[in-house]
């Protein structure tokens, strides 16, 4: 997609005002190109810049949070995705069910533990918005527990945004009807019954508690220095070029830039000149 295509961002983005997830099409496409292949190139190219600048002392870097149903795709978006990216400038950090030393410390303490550092784009399979999804569902703490981390969270995404991270929140809205036929999928392949985890099925008993839960953190924090996306997620080509070219677009407006060391080029080629 040329640089004077219209904004995935604009169109994906959560509008201001309340949310349905009944609104967002699931099947859609939006400013979907003729064929699946991202600007590969481009992307390893801002990547490689924003690392450089940090060797330089640029404290700018990139935080992806992937949020999603199961079967949304979060690992196909890591693998086809950010998968495509040089790993010297990328971390990684898959959020489960939390330890009890992480139990003991507020909901954010193992969240800034893996916050990527300056020069990094860093992902998050699942994040912090956790603590406003699973335990607001299955009832783990008390409302006027959960019920503040909304503010909480858009407080720290803003301390972040301050300390030079660009929040890029995806959440990848999957359909009931597409997550039973993904499971039955993986069902129907014993390369992929590792992947089978019974507690998927339990958890689409609660679908239309995660559905209100899902919007309400869309809707609480939608904010200008962190938005949301959605991202349709039925198709997934499309979902991965979406997030592709959500970060690509990201990355071109920070413009990372090589720093400049000013090298005595012509010293440094008389040293490497053959000897006579």
């Amino acid at each position: 997609m040329g640089d004077d295509a219209p904004s995935l961002r604009d169109a994906l983005q959560v509008p201001a005002g309340p949310v349905s997830l009944a609104g967002f099409d699931t099947a859609a496409r939006p400013l979907a190109p003729k064929t699946w292949d991202h600007d590969v190139p481009q992307l390893q190219d801002l990547q490689e810049r924003l690392w450089a600048e940090s060797t330089a002392g640029g404290r700018r870097r990139v935080l992806l949070v992937l949020q999603g149903m199961d079967t949304a795709g979060k690992g196909g978006v890591v693998t086809h995705a950010v998968g495509v990216l040089g790993p010297i400038g990328v971390e990684y950090s898959a959020f489960k069910k939390p330890t009890e030393e992480e139990r003991a410390h507020d909901f954010l303490w193992r969240i800034r533990k893996r916050l990527p550092g300056p020069g990094k784009v860093g992902v998050f399979d699942r994040s912090h918005y956790e603590d406003v999804l699973v335990v607001r569902v299955h009832d783990l703490v008390p409302k006027a527990e959960w019920e503040p981390r909304y503010d909480q969270i858009n407080a720290f995404e803003q301390e972040l945004v301050d300390d030079g991270t660009t929040v890029l929140k995806v959440f990848l809205h999957v359909s009931y009807d597409v997550q039973r036929e993904r499971l039955l999928r993986r069902l129907e392949r014993p390369d992929k019954h590792w992947k089978f985890n019974e507690g998927d099925i339990d958890e689409r008993a609660s679908w239309d508690e995660y559905q209100v839960a899902y919007a309400a953190a869309l809707e609480r924090c939608s904010t200008a220095a962190a938005p949301w996306y959605v991202v349709p997620a039925d198709h997934k080509k499309y979902r991965d070029w979406a997030v592709a070219e959500l970060l690509r677009e990201t990355l071109l407006d920070l413009d990372p830039q090589h720093p400049d060391p000013s090298l005595d080029v012509p010293r440094l080629r008389e040293r490497l000149a053959p000897p006579h």
